[in-house]
């Protein structure tokens, strides 16, 4: 088959890293899959596969860094909860973007989300009493998800389970989540909003039935803001504004907020991120967190395990994510100005597949048009995810197959990050000939 990478050669790549039928290759694979393509034919893959930010960060938080460094904070451990700067900054973020109110001693810095994530899963088990064999012992992903927050509850010991949004929206998603909470085993429900990776957003009619399950059933809601404010669709740039962030927590208090670093002011690199936990949730008592010798959720947060996984986070990022929200708040520095160029990057690829026979597999959102973000999700008739995601491989195009997102859905997430202006036509004309072969 005539092919813009040569069909042997990539065939003979895939065969030799023992990918198959794509069916166990992780990311990282299929990353380095393509580099070995680039090096063996010379050509370009366009790298669609990886939710890595592609933008340069703001010379704000560059400054902010490298000044604390000059004045000396690398020879001085931070608190284990932050430091009085980014902890007061990201309480007054929150209530400026998101319209809620958190005490600065609630905001805790984390090594990026992922740390806020791993953190927050191990405080639920330990609260909940799973480990002396609680009943409320299993997490509920509202999915398609992040699938390293699975693994991590994998590592912890709490038992998962999974509701893809596909088939559950208004209504029909609030009776379905409050059909699995019923059984009494759920301690706590995560999701991304927008979502990673089929860019769907809840509404306010959807957080909160969602907050009053929460409420009603006492089980916490784990919402993950990694691509805080990037619903282009409205403008949510204007600090102490409406429209703000949409957010479960004006509708319970049993809430933790995920605000990261990586995507919305692209800082991934010094790995940055906050755990926001609603000011009654971080007070609140649990009977099983006495023999730790604390007994708040909060308190032992940060003092049980923020101290024994890092002993803090790095003292500088924390004046640089400071001073980014800082600036946010004093509407000296909008935030998602640059991060919009990832929505002009979707609407083009977006144009071009659906052009050429591809589909959007989760192509609306409660009936309107999807937002143009980081993320989309394609597919081609007649393919499943894992054909479909080797078969672009020829085309010299990474993507990365939605099964391995906790996706019911047959289909592959297209990231925007990496794709640049000057691949337009090659994209444009790998489409086609892919169409054309098919």
């Amino acid at each position: 088959m005539n092919t813009p990478l040569d069909y042997k050669t990539v065939t003979e790549a895939i065969d030799s890293m023992h990918l198959g039928d794509f069916s166990q290759a992780t990311i990282r694979d299929i990353q380095a899959l393509s580099r070995v393509l680039e090096e063996k034919t010379g050509q370009q893959v366009i790298h669609l596969e990886m939710g890595v930010p592609g933008l340069q960060p703001s010379e704000i938080a560059l400054k902010a860094e490298q000044e604390a460094l000059a004045n000396g904070c690398a020879t001085v451990y931070p608190p284990n909860g932050g430091i009085p700067r980014i902890k007061n900054a990201a309480s007054q973020f929150v209530k400026a973007f998101i319209g809620v109110d958190i005490a600065p001693n609630s905001c805790i810095p984390t090594t990026g989300s992922m740390q806020g994530t791993f953190a927050t899963f191990t405080a639920i088990y330990h609260a909940m009493g799973v480990r002396n064999g609680a009943k409320k012992d299993t997490v509920l992903f509202i999915q398609p998800g992040f699938p390293v927050q699975n693994t991590q509850c994998d590592v912890i010991g709490l038992k998962q389970v999974g509701l893809d949004i596909h088939g559950f929206r208004g209504d029909a998603l609030i009776t379905k989540l409050e059909e699995m909470l019923r059984q009494g085993n759920i301690c706590c429900i995560v999701y991304s909003n927008p979502n990673n990776p089929s860019w769907v957003c809840f509404t306010d009619e959807e957080l909160k039935g969602i907050g009053e399950l929460a409420t009603k059933y006492d089980v916490i809601i784990l919402e993950d803001l990694a691509y805080f404010a990037m619903d282009f669709r409205r403008d949510l740039s204007h600090p102490f504004q409406a429209p703000y962030q949409a957010t479960v927590a004006n509708y319970t208090d049993n809430y933790v907020l995920w605000v990261s670093g990586s995507k919305a002011f692209s800082y991934a690199g010094q790995r940055i991120g906050v755990t926001c936990i609603s000011d009654k949730l971080y007070d609140r008592e649990f009977e099983a967190l006495k023999p730790f010798g604390v007994s708040t959720f909060g308190n032992f947060f940060c003092n049980r395990l923020m101290y024994t996984l890092s002993s803090g986070t790095t003292h500088s990022v924390q004046h640089a994510m400071a001073a980014l929200m800082e600036a946010a708040c004093d509407g000296s520095y909008n935030f998602l100005d640059d991060v919009k160029e990832y929505g002009r990057r979707a609407k083009f690829m977006k144009d071009v597949l659906l052009a050429n026979g591809f589909y959007l597999v989760y192509d609306n959102d409660m009936g309107a048009p999807l937002a143009d973000g980081f993320y989309f999700t394609v597919q081609y008739p007649g393919m499943t995810d894992l054909q479909l995601t080797r078969e672009l491989m020829y085309y010299g195009i990474a993507v990365f197959p939605l099964d391995t997102m906790g996706s019911t859905q047959q289909g592959v997430r297209i990231c925007t990050s990496f794709f640049a202006d000057n691949q337009r036509d090659t994209f444009r004309q790998r489409i086609e000939a892919f169409k054309a072969n098919h």
